[in-house]
């Protein structure tokens, strides 16, 4: 992927905070990946904004139930993960 420098003003303390916790070589990585992350995110709500254009508000109900599945298929991993020997148990 091309790379190209940009100059952009964030908060002292955030910067110096991240910084701090990845190295400055890890720092326009870091910086990157919360720009994809909040790129899609933005994406997101514009589908949700459409979808419920097309088909009306989400209901709590289907919150719910999305929530739940989410939940399932995250344990679901989890012990995936353990049974391959890629992720332990803490403690």
């Amino acid at each position: 992927m091309t790379t190209k420098k940009y100059t952009v003003t964030l908060p002292e303390e955030l910067a110096e905070a991240i910084r701090a916790e990845v190295g400055s070589g890890g720092f326009s990585r870091y910086v990157a990946r919360a720009l994809e992350r909040q790129h899609e995110r933005d994406r997101l709500h514009e589908f949700v904004g459409w979808w419920e254009l097309e088909h009306g508000p989400v209901s709590d109900e289907d919150l719910a139930e999305a929530e739940a599945e989410r939940r399932d298929l995250e344990r679901r991993h989890i012990e995936q993960a353990r049974t391959r020997g890629l992720l332990r148990d803490a403690g």
